[in-house]
């Protein structure tokens, strides 16, 4: 027997019946033991600080009414997800104070506005369970009515048709781990499968009113195939990613038998291709960046399509027959410019604009006229957003000489002189790891960022290898085994830190670590394997065993995950290798986990495994876990708590 297996086995002995949890969401857990680590009661004075903070709030960019006279969208500022409309962008008018439309427990998202203009679609979803169901709510009455919900199950909407009579959607209701393309008579609420699917199956895109669907099946993490589909011949034609690992974003040109694709397939960095008889043909230049996103109106008139700039954004559109560019206003100072919906007759756009002073500000754009109006404004109660930190592109770099970028924000004590490697700061340290892990953080407007920097914490946010975001080798390089190569990275942060920054007495600086989903797990395997890094460390819905998380993370995350992390079976070992529960007697510094009940992606017993294995073992750590809450805290009460307590944790651990 190897000596990492027979580690393995010693450990999971070790473990005992804490390791044989099974499944995922507040079934799983005991009532005791959510009363046991229910979220303590906050200090005041952080609680109100954080409520201001959090009260900060800028409505979605929404989707305008058929005749262009209201504008529906999402906002937060009651404290949960609701739609609002406002019927008139003049401010002064009694139409332009926004309505509340939706209220309640739930999380509620705008799928759909209407052709006819008489309802929306929405989507519902309880306490983060990640299961919505789909509702119309109709806006003469103001009442809505259930269309498709069922206990742990998906539903996706797809589209409606131009008739407003029906939609299309996905839901995995018939297997778990597999979802069906439906149609929906609104009349009667009558269902008809239009396609079977076995695995994870979207609708990309639709022509002819749903004659024909584009649908994509995800082979991995990141890999899909695409296929045409005739709804009437019910002929799926295969289209682009059969028997490759590839990733494709994919929808109808505007010339026929054409489709529009963003890949990566045959260059570093994504672009967008035509893609027409087997053949790709590049829309876009040789830039040393992705294409991160694009979308092509119902009339197919235009093409508009992001550039990620090294965590920036940047906004492109051009003609969808000529391919010619096309004329888009510019924003001067943006971190951030992308699109929202565009009306169903091409003429206006929704855009959405962020900086690092100020969150999301979103305009209408008419096309035709040029005109720029902007309908809402965001909400900063007694925060004065000019006094935020502005984040600043840095890199650090690691044992094999690696350099990986970061974005830093600095409390005002502690500016930087940018023209040096080595800093004198009298600042503890921060270091968060974004979730993923094929994520990526970026530039732009930050409340959890601002809070840390009010509090005299210097906060950094590296994109380490297997980030998105800097080309195809760069997020490749973590996949499966891989990743045993790169995991140092989460370690190389904190080194190089203590090596380039000083206090103003010569001392090494505390580093403090955190993070949600992925990050969560980087927070685990930091303060385990690579015990003495870091000070200090928050897990937030993090992985603990990545062997018992794939086992029981819900079954259409399951084949996604594996193709990412490995075989919870085949590759059971080196999984354990990279798994924090290995190496937990490593513990050195204090350790806080906090975790979401109903949280269908990394389950509840990640966190409680590893908790009650290092109390077992007499090594400080703290559990807390939100009962309503999901894969992260969506309540603004429960943020106010999630981040109070990481900060007051890290206040006592690193500012002592």
């Amino acid at each position: 027997m190897s000596k990492s297996l027979l580690l393995t086995s010693l450990l999971l002995l070790s473990l005992g019946a804490s390791a044989q949890y099974a499944g995922h969401g507040a079934e799983s857990v005991s009532a005791e033991t959510l009363k046991k680590f229910a979220p303590p009661a906050l200090n005041p004075i952080m609680t109100n600080k954080l409520k201001k903070m959090f009260d900060i709030s800028a409505p979605g960019m929404g989707a305008l009414s058929p005749d262009k006279k209201t504008l529906y969208f999402t906002w937060r500022v009651t404290g949960q997800s609701h739609i609002w409309k406002i019927e008139a962008p003049q401010p002064g008018s009694a139409k332009s104070f926004p309505t509340q439309l939706t209220s309640g427990s739930d999380a509620v998202g705008l799928s759909e506005v209407a052709p006819n203009g008489k309802f929306l679609i929405i989507s519902k979803d309880l306490n983060g369970q990640e299961n919505p169901g789909l509702f119309r709510l109709d806006l003469k009455t103001g009442f809505i009515d259930e269309l498709f919900r069922k206990p742990k199950v998906q539903a996706g909407f797809s589209f409606i048709t131009k008739d407003s009579q029906t939609i299309y959607f996905t839901a995995n209701d018939k297997n778990p781990d597999s979802y069906s393309v439906y149609k929906m008579n609104l009349a009667d609420k009558s269902i008809e499968t239009v396609y079977e699917g076995q695995g994870y199956w979207t609708v990309a895109d639709q022509k002819e009113n749903g004659r024909h669907l584009l649908l994509c099946k995800y082979t991995g993490a990141l890999s899909n195939e695409c296929s045409d589909l005739d709804t009437q011949t019910k002929n799926l034609n295969p289209i682009i990613g059969q028997n490759e690992k590839e990733n494709h974003d994919i929808a109808y040109s505007a010339r026929e038998g054409e489709y529009l694709v963003l890949t990566n397939k045959i260059s570093n960095f994504k672009k967008l291709y035509t893609f027409k008889d087997g053949n790709l043909k590049a829309l876009t230049g040789e830039i040393p960046h992705d294409v991160s996103g694009f979308t092509i109106d119902d009339l197919r008139k235009r093409i508009i399509y992001n550039i990620n700039r090294d965590g920036y954004t940047e906004l492109k559109a051009m003609d969808a027959k000529t391919f010619k560019p096309v004329r888009i206003p510019k924003f001067p100072g943006a971190d951030h410019v992308f699109s929202g919906k565009s009306t169903r007759d091409s003429q206006v756009t929704m855009l959405g604009i962020i900086t690092s002073k100020s969150p999301r500000v979103s305009y209408s754009y008419n096309w035709d006229t040029k005109k720029l109006t902007q309908w809402v404004l965001p909400s900063a109660p007694e925060v004065d957003l000019s006094q935020f930190s502005v984040s600043q592109l840095m890199n650090y770099e690691t044992r094999d000489n690696a350099k990986i970028p970061m974005f830093v924000r600095f409390p005002k004590q502690c500016a930087p002189d940018l023209k040096k490697t080595e800093q004198v700061f009298d600042c503890p340290v921060v270091v968060h790891f974004h979730g993923g892990p094929e994520g990526q953080s970026e530039a732009g407007f930050s409340t959890m960022a601002q809070a840390f920097v009010d509090e005299g914490f210097i906060f950094v946010e590296p994109n380490v290898r297997g980030s998105d975001g800097y080309g195809k080798k760069w997020i490749e390089m973590d996949n499966g085994p891989l990743r045993e190569n790169v995991v140092t990275d989460i370690e190389d942060a904190s080194t190089w830190i203590k090596k380039n920054w000083k206090s103003s007495k010569g001392e090494t600086l505390k580093v403090g670590i955190m993070g949600w989903s992925y990050g969560g797990y980087s927070t685990l395997i930091a303060m385990t394997r690579f015990a003495g890094a870091y000070e200090a460390g928050v897990a937030l819905v993090g992985m603990s065993n990545l062997v018992s998380f794939l086992n029981n993370t819900a079954p259409y995350r399951r084949a996604l995950r594996i193709s990412e992390y490995g075989d919870p079976v085949k590759d059971k070992e080196a999984l354990m290798k990279l798994s924090a529960v290995t190496y937990v007697d490593r513990v050195k510094a204090p350790l806080m986990i906090i975790q979401g009940a109903n949280d269908p992606r990394v389950p509840v017993g990640e966190a409680i495994q590893i908790q009650d294995t290092l109390t077992k073992k007499k090594l400080g750590s703290e559990l807390i876990i939100f009962a309503d809450e999901g894969h992260g805290s969506a309540k603004k009460e429960n943020q106010v708590l999630e981040i109070g307590h990481t900060i007051e944790f890290f206040k006592k651990h690193l500012m002592k």
